[in-house]
C-alpha cells in the first residue's frame, strides 16, 4: 500500500521534531496527539504549549488530518523560534546593562578620584602659597592638560605664583666688588696728594707748602 504521509510531512515549514501519539479510542476512532518540540529553544515557557488532538475514524483522519494540524503546527515551531530569539534578546540586554552599570561605576570612581586630587592639590597649594613657599605651591597646583574645563584657571592660578619666585630676566646684573682693587686705587690716591703737594729744591732742601 502506497501513502504519501512522510511526502506531506517533509513539505512542512517545521524546526524541530514532530512528537505523533497515537491510540484507539471508543468506536473504532483514532485519538492522535501531535505536537512540535524544539530542543534549541531553552525558553521554559514552551512546556506550556499543548499538543493538537483530534478524535475520527482512520477513514476522517486519512482526509482531514493535515489540513488541520499544518497550520497550528507551524504557529508552534514559529512561536518556539521567536521565544528563543527573545530570550537570546533578553538576555544580550541583560549582560549589556550589566556592562553598563559596571562601566557607569568604573566612570564614577575614576572622576570621584580625579576631583579628590584636584581639590587636595589646590587646597595645598594654598596652603604653602601662605608658607610664602611659591615655588612648592606652583608644583601641588594640578596640571592644566589633566583638567581641560579648568584648563584657564590652572593657567592663571599658576601664572600668579611663578610672579612671585620667577627672577627678572631682563634685571641688569650687578657689578662684582673686589675689595682688593679698591685698597689699591686709595693708597694711588695718597701718593698723589703727596706728590702734589712736594717740590724737590736741592739735594738737602725741600719746601712743602
Amino acid at each position: 500500500m502506497e501513502t504519501n504521509f512522510f511526502r506531506i510531512v517533509s513539505q512542512m515549514d517545521i524546526n524541530g521534531e514532530i512528537h505523533l501519539i497515537i491510540s484507539k479510542g471508543e468506536n473504532n476512532s483514532l485519538v492522535v496527539a501531535t505536537m512540535v518540540q524544539n530542543d534549541k529553544c531553552t525558553d521554559r515557557a514552551k512546556e506550556f504549549i499543548t499538543p493538537i488532538t483530534l478524535r475520527g475514524t482512520a477513514e476522517l483522519m486519512d482526509k482531514g488530518y493535515f489540513l488541520r494540524i499544518r497550520q497550528p503546527l507551524k504557529d508552534a515551531s514559529e512561536l518556539m523560534d521567536n521565544m528563543e530569539a527573545f530570550k537570546k534578546q533578553m538576555d544580550e540586554a541583560k549582560r549589556k546593562s550589566a556592562m553598563a552599570r559596571e562601566s557607569a561605576d568604573r566612570e564614577k570612581k575614576a572622576n570621584d578620584a580625579k576631583e579628590k586630587k584636584y581639590a587636595e592639590g589646590m587646597q595645598k597649594a594654598e596652603e604653602l602659597e601662605r608658607e610664602g613657599k611659591f615655588r612648592e605651591a606652583w608644583m601641588k597646583v594640578p596640571d592644566p592638560s589633566e583638567y581641560p574645563e579648568r584648563a584657564d584657571l590652572l593657567r592663571t592660578r599658576r601664572e600668579q605664583l611663578s610672579a612671585r619666585f620667577a627672577p627678572d630676566l631682563f634685571a641688569p646684573p650687578a657689578p662684582p666688588q673686589d675689595n682688593r682693587q679698591e685698597g689699591k686705587a686709595d693708597d694711588n690716591i695718597a701718593q698723589l696728594e703727596t706728590f702734589a703737594t712736594t717740590e724737590e729744591i736741592g739735594d738737602d732742601e725741600e719746601i712743602e707748602y
